[in-house]
């Protein structure tokens, strides 16, 4: 099996169990095992995959690493882990700051199981990087991610090629950075090359930098949504239903959130979907839309703990439904919006449980 597809395997037991998966045991056993085992690496191997990795380093004694990956006898990689309910932070990485110096290792992982953040010592030899040079999520795999984590694998583990990879998976991101505070406030010397591009010959004023500026902003934010909007119906090819009103009355186009959550127009249609197979059981009023980065949840009454179903479409390759029965999440693939449709004894039998049967009363 190829790892893209043993990725979306993983991506389904991830969305299955990660909110019962409280403790840092529970998230390695459940999640972070597996994806090691995706990578080819034999977990119940002690020469390949040392739990509990124990090395002293200087005054600290005993302290430990949740895994040391090895390959060919020596330590190619280091983990920590923690529980899926904490969010990554730097703090989380002591342990792998002090152990890189004194092991073979060139590359440190830190991860909950759904996030992994990759670490090595791109600015200083010896000295793990204080900002990973590659991060990959659970939540939203990126067609590119089954490449780049091919390189981490057990046939494929080559640290030079890692290296050279992650200088320029570095460099572009800062790239990204700089771009995204261009777009977000143009410099004058974007605005003024812009200027020049496109009325050849004017003179670039105050006046005409504070005229050109938010307008250079809003098409960029333009084009990257048709893009992004673009990218993904043609990827999936999906069937979208016909127009139907939002609750609010409100226009169905793909939408863009302070935070920068872009709502795409199938998530809308899904949306809608969803709403419909409630209307013949409820108001339709009280069936409501909450993006986020990583899904588009449907709630009732606006309550979070009240999810009906949610929609799992940033993967440029595969899409996903999840349903609810108490607090577990099941994920259905669909190719289509209309495959929605097939959900409706799950989503019905959701709000007979939320509701209590009171239907639109």
């Amino acid at each position: 099996m190829e790892l893209g597809t043993k990725l979306i395997e993983l991506e389904k037991r991830t969305a299955q169990h990660r909110e019962l998966l409280l403790t840092e045991e529970a998230a390695k056993t459940a999640l972070v095992m597996p994806f090691l085992q995706a990578l080819g690496y034999d977990v119940f191997n002690p020469g390949e995959v040392i739990p509990e990795f124990t090395a002293d380093v200087g005054v600290k004694k005993g302290e430990k690493v949740d895994y040391a990956i090895c390959i060919d006898g020596k330590v190619a990689m280091l983990v920590e882990c923690k529980p899926s309910s904490v969010d990554l932070d730097l703090k989380h990485a002591s342990q792998l700051f002090r152990y890189f110096s004194t092991t073979d290792a060139r590359v440190a992982v830190l991860t909950n199981g759904v996030a992994y953040q990759f670490y090595s010592d791109i600015e200083q030899p010896n000295k793990m990087d204080e900002k990973p040079f590659f991060v990959f999520s659970m939540d939203s795999i990126r067609r590119s991610d089954p490449v780049t984590l091919e390189r981490f694998g057990r046939h494929q583990f080559d640290i030079d090629a890692i290296l050279a990879e992650a200088g320029r998976l570095k460099l572009e991101s800062q790239m990204r950075i700089e771009l995204d505070r261009e777009f977000a406030l143009p410099s004058d010397e974007f605005v003024r090359m812009m200027a020049t591009r496109i009325q050849p010959g004017l003179r670039f004023t105050a006046q005409v930098k504070d005229q050109l500026a938010p307008v250079l902003s809003a098409s960029i934010a333009g084009l990257i949504r048709d893009r992004v909007n673009d990218r993904l119906t043609s990827a999936l090819n999906v069937a979208n239903p016909a127009p139907v009103d939002l609750p609010d009355g409100g226009s169905d186009d793909m939408s863009v959130a302070e935070d920068g959550v872009i709502t795409t127009e199938d998530e809308i249609g899904g949306f809608r979907i969803v709403q419909a197979i409630a209307a013949r059981h409820l108001d339709p009023k009280r069936v409501v839309i909450r993006d986020s980065k990583s899904y588009c949840a449907i709630l009732l009454d606006d309550n979070n703990r009240k999810s009906l179903a949610r929609l799992h479409f940033n993967s440029p390759t595969t899409r996903y439904v999840g349903t609810f029965a108490g607090k577990a999440e099941t994920r259905h693939a669909v190719s289509a919006l209309t495959d929605i449709y097939k959900l409706e004894a799950e989503i019905v039998a959701r709000i007979a449980e939320l509701d209590g049967g009171r239907g639109s009363e």
